[in-house]
């Protein structure tokens, strides 16, 4: 296992010119499964930055009279740990001629896991160790064949500005006040194959991916999951909870159990903002029924805590489902035969 380094980089802002020999890339795009399309990684620490929580109506609250807005700051817990999101919006220009703001949302949230996907892909993911940089290769036709196969279909449309706004916002991290790392999802966004920005279908592009990706490949810091899983959820939180379930409950099982706080995932996610407590929590229950649906959950149980007669907290006991089981512990190989490939650095 290669030591641990701080989250730090300078970055050339200039895509590799040739392939690049990584063994750390190449433990990243390998899985433990029979169905490698199946599957894809996630990365802790960035995954659960809140940073696509915003809802039209929240936008639509946040801009000025002139389609403007201020940056948005959230306050949140990781590990226990004060942290914060300050998110600049994008600024878009129109077919007027007029900017207009855009935070990050849902549909920014699905093209980044489609290309996450395609990175694993060595023909279009480039990652070098020494820089800590890693960078995809995509089209606008790829992401669109990638969101319909998976059954989150967006618009051409939808996918450019998605990819705009994904390259335009500026995400700033803080832990214990202290501001760690600041950049766009999207990173040095350039054309490889024609001068059109962004204006071909089919013309290929190269952006970097966040720091926090880059580090995770070289220290081993991700884990495998079931991507198709995941896009199957419709609902946001639904993908929120599987995320942290693929995280946290590692050693899932039949004998094991899992539980969170309500407020754990009020404060934490940044989802749970309907303005009527009752439907926040139905939300919750909502999403816990569809991860029941897909085979995630076998049960769940909820214990409401009270003062009185008032509902203070809600205490979540999650039970895995088989299939949810049986993908843990390929993960739970996965991590170990990677730590094994690794040469112990001295």
């Amino acid at each position: 296992m290669p030591k641990k380094k701080t989250l730090v980089a300078v970055p050339s802002a200039v895509p590799p010119r040739a392939p690049i020999k990584s063994l750390q890339y190449d433990l990243f795009s390998l899985f433990v499964t029979n169905e490698p399309n199946s599957v894809s990684n996630t990365i802790e620490l960035w995954d659960c930055i809140p940073k696509y929580f915003f809802t039209p109506k929240q936008v639509e609250k946040l801009r000025t009279a002139d389609g403007l807005a201020k940056p948005y700051k959230w306050e949140y817990s990781y590990n226990g740990l004060p942290c914060a999101v300050k998110i600049q919006p994008a600024l878009i220009e129109e077919e007027d001629g007029n900017f207009k703001a855009y935070f990050p949302s849902v549909t920014e949230e699905l093209v980044e896991e489609a290309l996450k996907k395609i990175f694993t892909d060595k023909h279009y993911g480039t990652h070098d160790p020494q820089n800590s940089e890693s960078w995809v290769k995509f089209s606008l036709s790829m992401l669109y064949r990638e969101l319909m196969t998976r059954g989150r279909s967006r618009s051409y449309k939808e996918i450019k500005r998605a990819i705009e706004v994904m390259n335009k916002c500026n995400i700033a991290f803080y832990k214990d006040g202290k501001e760690l790392w600041s950049g766009a999802i999207l990173q040095d966004l350039v054309t490889v194959d024609r001068k059109e920005y962004i204006a071909d279908t089919d013309s290929h592009h190269i952006a970097r991916l966040p720091l926090f990706i880059s580090h995770a490949i070289n220290q081993l810091e991700y884990r495998q999951f079931n991507y198709n899983r995941l896009m199957s959820c419709n609902e946001q939180l639904a993908r929120w909870i599987y995320k942290r379930l693929i995280n946290r409950f590692r050693q899932a099982s039949f004998i094991n159990e899992y539980h969170f706080m309500y407020s754990d995932i009020e404060q934490s996610s940044g989802l749970l903002q309907q303005g009527r407590e009752t439907d926040n929590r139905k939300k919750v229950i909502s999403s816990l029924e569809e991860l029941q649906k897909c085979g995630i959950l076998m049960r769940y149980e909820t214990d409401e805590r009270k003062e009185g007669r008032k509902v203070i907290d809600i205490k979540y006991t999650l039970y895995a489902g088989s299939d949810f089981i049986g993908e843990q512990k390929a993960a739970n190989k996965r991590a170990s035969d990677a730590e094994l490939s690794m040469p112990v650095d001295k």
